[in-house]
């Protein structure tokens, strides 16, 4: 049996060097760090999944996506079968930066890491490769 490829988009919102994420409060990524994201609806671009995602998990509107990476996210079980696939895209958004995060919908925390931080951080391997991107950049 083969396990449909779905579409899910997140975004990265950087303040003062630091990264917003979320604590994923359901699988395939319980408990783990991640930027606010999630699957797309139908007839959603990945910009418009990555802006509505954002806002209903952090409550902070943002604007401006711009492509960032995409990464193809098998999931498998212990027999190597393919229980989940995702094509993710991230894109890196603005907000206006008076705005506070308040975790909901998928997210049971928020909170703003550095790119050290995220190194010890429960973190997806993409979440860890963009933030040592854009910390390179610096």
């Amino acid at each position: 049996m083969s396990v449909k490829v779905s579409a899910a988009s997140s975004a990265i919102l950087e303040r003062d060097g630091r990264f917003l994420l979320i604590r994923r409060r359901n699988p395939p990524s319980a408990d783990l760090f991640a930027f606010p994201g999630g699957r797309a609806e139908e007839g959603e671009t990945p910009e418009q999944t990555a802006l509505r995602e954002f806002e209903e998990e952090t409550g902070i509107p943002v604007r401006d996506p711009v492509l960032f990476a995409t990464y193809d996210l098998p999931t498998k079980d212990e027999t190597g079968r393919i229980t989940s696939h995702f094509f993710l895209s991230v894109f890196l958004v603005q907000s206006d930066s008076d705005l506070e995060a308040v975790a909901a919908d998928d997210a049971s925390d928020a909170g703003w890491y550095t790119a050290e931080d995220i190194r010890s951080l429960p973190v997806p391997a993409s979440v860890l490769d963009c933030a040592e991107r854009l910390a390179a950049r610096r």
